[in-house]
């Protein structure tokens, strides 16, 4: 189930901020096209969020075997649970700041720096939970 809960939720989080974030951004290439590669920054990172949860569900994945007891198997689920929803609170919050930061650096250019530092710290949380996860794995 932590293996599970891991990919899942970090998936959906990915899932999530790629979608909100390529709306505003075909929505933006309308008017100003040159600016699609340097609007792709967004679903980049909404990305890393899945890869988040990958590795910690091929560890879970990897550390099974003839004497996994109780106890692991639970750290292991708090792991799986802790990457997996933080990655999908942080894929919910790279979705939004992706979708409105795109639509207005389009038409206003400043706000770009604005849009990535705001970014970074939605990216940051589902790294929160890559921590905690593999801080809870490690324990025996």
């Amino acid at each position: 189930m932590g293996a599970t809960s891991a990919m899942v939720f970090s998936a959906l989080g990915a899932a999530y901020g790629t979608a909100k974030s390529g709306t505003g951004i075909a929505a933006m290439s309308v008017m100003r096209p040159e600016l699609i590669m340097k609007s792709v920054i967004p679903v980049v990172m909404a990305g890393i969020l899945g890869i988040y949860g990958l590795v910690v569900g091929a560890l879970i994945g990897n550390g099974m075997d003839a004497s996994y007891t109780l106890y692991k198997s639970f750290l292991d689920l708090g792991a799986g649970l802790s990457v997996g929803l933080s990655g999908l609170a942080a894929g919910f919050a790279i979705g939004i700041v992706g979708d409105a930061g795109v639509r207005g650096s389009a038409q206003q250019p400043r706000l770009f720096v604005g849009m990535i530092l705001i970014l970074i710290f939605a990216e940051v949380l589902g790294l929160y939970g890559l921590i905690v996860a593999l801080i809870l794995h490690t324990k025996s």
